[in-house]
């Protein structure tokens, strides 16, 4: 059994799907992808997104403004009382990308602090992306997270010396299926040398997907691929990730293992 634990449902073309979304989730549940975690990315389009996946105890979400999507005026008084809704269970996806605005660091720097303050008001982990910012995210984190709460750094693309920051910090790390891509040998050395009690796995959907469907639009039910890739550079097997990661997802989200 695996767990998505970033994915962006609401983003999918389910075209292909007689049922739509109903049925992309139905086919990913019965695949033995029994949890997904929803991202939030933007207050507007959060109470669409939430509508989308409400009816699955098995599907959580998150809520939050995405760092590219960061603006002047941007709501963190309504963002805060998404966030304290029961079905969400972190906060974000926040954080830092200096590498496609880098004009929009002040604005950036602002959010993720309200992000910080919010899952601290909230008591709910952080769901952090950084890009070209690894300095910046990681002062951020350790001088105003909660770091009792926590979080994770998703889709995480960066090198040995940031991975093991973040581990100092008590953050658990996504692996995406950029690891899977050709080019991404120097991720694979560092996902080596990560704890894989501290590993979560996810597809990022409908982005990244993994060889061998790069160049396709990514689905949850792609993760396992990703799960697979860890297991070969840890000389384990298949079902101890999956079990492992999903143990992870549970411990960081205070989620019970049993639910579905």
């Amino acid at each position: 059994m695996f767990i998505d634990s970033h994915c962006h449902l609401d983003k999918l073309d389910v075209s292909h799907y007689t049922n739509g979304l109903d049925e992309l989730i139905d086919t990913t549940f019965k695949a033995g992808i029994t949890e997904m975690l929803c991202i939030g990315v933007d207050t507007e389009q959060f109470p669409q997104m939430l509508k989308q996946v409400s009816a699955y105890d098995f599907i959580h979400v998150s809520a939050g403004i995405h760092p590219l999507g960061v603006k002047d005026g941007s709501d963190f008084t309504l963002l805060a009382q998404q966030a304290a809704m029961e079905k969400v269970i972190a906060v974000g996806e926040t954080g830092l990308d200096y590498h496609y605005k880098p004009a929009t660091k002040v604005a950036q720097l602002d959010s993720f602090l309200h992000h910080m303050q919010i899952a601290d008001q909230v008591q709910k982990p952080l769901i952090v992306h950084s890009r070209s910012a690894r300095q910046d995210t990681v002062d951020l984190l350790r001088t105003n997270a909660n770091l009792e709460v926590g979080g994770v750094i998703h889709c995480f693309t960066e090198d040995q010396d940031m991975a093991n920051k973040c581990l100092d910090l008590g953050f658990y790390i996504s692996i995406s299926g950029i690891a899977t891509f050709r080019n991404a040998e120097s991720l694979r050395e560092v996902i080596k040398h990560l704890p894989l009690d501290r590993i979560l796995i996810e597809t990022d959907a409908p982005y990244l997907a993994p060889v061998p469907h790069r160049g396709k639009q990514n689905e949850p039910l792609f993760v396992p691929h990703v799960a697979q890739l860890i297991a070969d550079l840890k000389g384990v097997t298949l079902e101890h990730v999956a079990k492992v990661t999903s143990e992870n997802f549970h411990r960081l989200f205070n989620l019970k293992q049993s639910e579905k």
